[in-house]
């Protein structure tokens, strides 16, 4: 479990988009009773397609791995990457392994530079524009928490970039953490764990059906599918984390 570190003041600069105006204009200060009046202590969200944008993860196992493969190789880059996908396969997803740079640096001869490598692409880690006004609305009433299958290593660069972390009590990674390369029911019982609170105490909310909403629902966590496509409907599926803030405490 990685806990953030202390946070840094607000600078005053946050953008705000048209169409959340209305939306934030509506709320007020009845929003902390109504808050106060349920039972759940943490929230807990998903990291990537729920509070940031794909653009980083992308980048390092699309781009940044393969080019600095080609680099060591005097290949092009095309070839490379080739490559370097076809290494990814043969490991596959269902392996611990295949989440972690350190060990594909170690398996393509790159060296020990992944940290630079990861910091050289944290220019496109990028929340998604609703993520941090409702984290700014959600702190103050209960501990946010992050539950993610991305390693540790990767979210904290993209909460840094994307100045999220100061919002969460703690970060759980359950390939860096757990050793398990989904988000399976075991884990969000470890994080329930490790928290102190009963599964009928939280809420997650994440874009992926089966792991950010049937796997916490089995534990008794209260659980919302995020389809930021908008393709499914549902008393449990939100389209934006606006929507998800809304349906909490309607």
């Amino acid at each position: 479990m990685w806990l953030p570190k202390k946070p840094f003041c607000l600078d005053g600069t946050n953008s705000y988009f048209i169409q959340y105006i209305a939306y934030f204009a509506r709320l007020g200060e009845n929003n902390n009773l109504d808050i106060m009046r349920n039972s759940y202590k943490v929230i807990s969200f998903d990291m990537n397609g729920t509070l940031t944008q794909d653009h980083f993860v992308e980048l390092v196992w699309g781009y940044g791995i393969p080019r600095l493969f080609a680099d060591a190789c005097n290949m092009p880059l095309d070839d490379a990457r080739t490559h370097v996908f076809r290494e990814y396969d043969k490991v596959g997803e269902d392996r611990i392994e295949w989440y972690d740079v350190k060990y594909w640096f170690r398996t393509l001869g790159l060296g020990s530079g992944w940290r630079t490598m990861l910091e050289s692409f944290q220019h496109a880690a990028s929340p998604f524009p609703d993520a941090k006004h409702v984290l700014g609305l959600l702190h103050k009433n209960y501990d946010l928490v992050v539950t993610s299958n991305a390693p540790t290593e990767f979210i904290q660069i993209e909460l840094g970039a994307g100045s999220l972390e100061r919002y969460f009590k703690a970060v759980f990674s359950c390939t860096s953490d757990f050793g398990e390369v989904k988000k399976t029911p075991e884990v969000y019982r470890r994080v329930c764990d490790a928290l102190g609170v009963a599964p009928e105490e939280v809420v997650h909310v994440g874009d992926h059906p089966r792991f950010d909403y049937d796997a916490p629902r089995s534990l008794g966590i209260r659980s919302y599918h995020l389809d930021r496509k908008s393709v499914q409907r549902g008393d449990e599926v939100v389209h934006n984390l606006l929507e998800f803030y809304d349906r909490l405490h309607s």
